[in-house]
């Protein structure tokens, strides 16, 4: 399929991985984030890890939207579906995040909540067209990349003159969970050892590469903008490379077939124009962020499901097992966590790294959960 295959060409990718050999330094170690899970989940399907040298980690962060949404705000959606008897929308993998008592919405639906599951806000907003009697509440997640069509929606559904409609917002922002990442304490070290950032694909769509100029400023770190496909990530890796060899720190472009400097202007407009904001927002994992999330902007309150239902949100404890905070803070690794594989499976995700297929954990379970297993010399000829 053109504009596929060619990022999937076995032969090129192990010369880009030559190339990577070539100009390491030999006496030390790189470690790299890919913040996007989309980033994750290509590493761990297409088996990039095993064409880069033993020194070049990678290590996951926090972007994957269903990862980093906390138990509280699934809890609120809960209690809203329950008790207020509204006809609740969101996308499948949300249905399944943990929350509060074992709950989940789909174990809330399966309790008499009325629950469904759409493929878009539009989806959402259609079913409060021809249900005018109900209350529809959309569930918003996800970075700056689902953002715009929760706005189009919402100005859809005013042109519309539709009042039966609100959306429950936990849209959050890329740069500042950047920053939560590498906010540098007193003494001036960062929180966790990252050399180099391989930045979001369709999140630097929308916003462009201007906003992470201003964190490459501020702490020195090296930011490429890669695409999912295999060949993508590893000349994101080798231009990351040549630039911390270089001692340099500066945002590079290597998506450029879909990603410009500004962005996508119209869709910037549209958040610009719906949304505001928040003065915080807790994050799971990051805890809570400053100027990290959006919500409605005065002008569309009246489509705010947290003032037309009342909402309060109550911070709600992570399971003592779990390790998806330091996960997504890249601390640890997906198999560092004691309950991975064994308790908590795809199947039965008791942290939310675990439900996603951009998840960390999901990704590792899938493709990655046997490559540090020793091999047994007995099974070996």
């Amino acid at each position: 399929m053109k504009y596929v295959d060619e990022f999937r060409d076995s032969a090129l990718a192990k010369n880009i991985s030559h190339q990577i050999r070539t100009q390491l330094d030999s006496e030390r170690n790189y470690s790299l984030m890919e913040f996007c899970g989309g980033h994750t989940h290509a590493i761990s399907r297409f088996g990039i890890v095993d064409l880069l040298p033993p020194n070049v980690q990678l290590i996951h962060g926090p972007g994957c939207p269903v990862c980093v949404l906390p138990i509280g705000r699934i809890d609120m959606a809960i209690r809203l579906a329950l008790e207020q008897g509204v006809m609740l929308c969101t996308f499948a993998d949300v249905m399944r995040i943990p929350a509060s008592k074992g709950l989940t919405l789909q174990k809330a639906k399966a309790r008499g909540a009325d629950i469904v599951s759409v493929y878009s806000p539009l989806n959402a907003l259609e079913l409060a067209i021809k249900n005018p009697s109900r209350e529809v509440v959309f569930l918003a997640i996800g970075f700056e990349t689902t953002a715009p069509t929760t706005a189009i929606t919402l100005k859809k559904a005013r042109k519309l003159g539709i009042t039966n409609f609100s959306v429950l917002s936990n849209h959050v922002l890329t740069p500042s969970a950047m920053e939560a990442i590498f906010k540098r304490d007193k003494d001036q070290k960062v929180s966790a050892k990252i050399d180099g950032i391989i930045g979001p694909a369709h999140v630097s769509i929308i916003i462009g590469i201007t906003p992470y100029e201003r964190f490459v400023k501020i702490y020195r770190l090296p930011v490429v903008i890669a695409g999912f496909e295999p060949l993508d990530v590893m000349q994101a890796v080798k231009m990351l490379i040549s630039q911390i060899n270089s001692n340099s720190a500066v945002v590079e472009n290597e998506f450029t077939r879909a990603v410009t400097r500004d962005g996508n202007v119209v869709a910037l407009n549209a958040i610009n124009e719906v949304f505001e904001i928040r003065d915080f927002f807790e994050w799971r994992g990051l805890g809570t962020i400053p100027h990290s999330a959006l919500k409605l902007s005065e002008s569309f309150s009246d489509f705010d499901a947290e003032k037309r239902f009342d909402l309060n949100y109550k911070r709600v404890l992570d399971h003592k097992d779990c390790e998806c905070g330091a996960i997504l803070k890249g601390e640890k690794r997906p198999q560092e966590c004691k309950i991975f594989g064994t308790s908590c499976t795809p199947e039965t995700p008791i942290g939310s790294c675990m439900v996603s297929s951009e998840g960390a954990c999901a990704a590792h379970y899938s493709f990655g959960r046997f490559r540090n297993i020793p091999v047994n010399s007995a099974f070996v000829d």
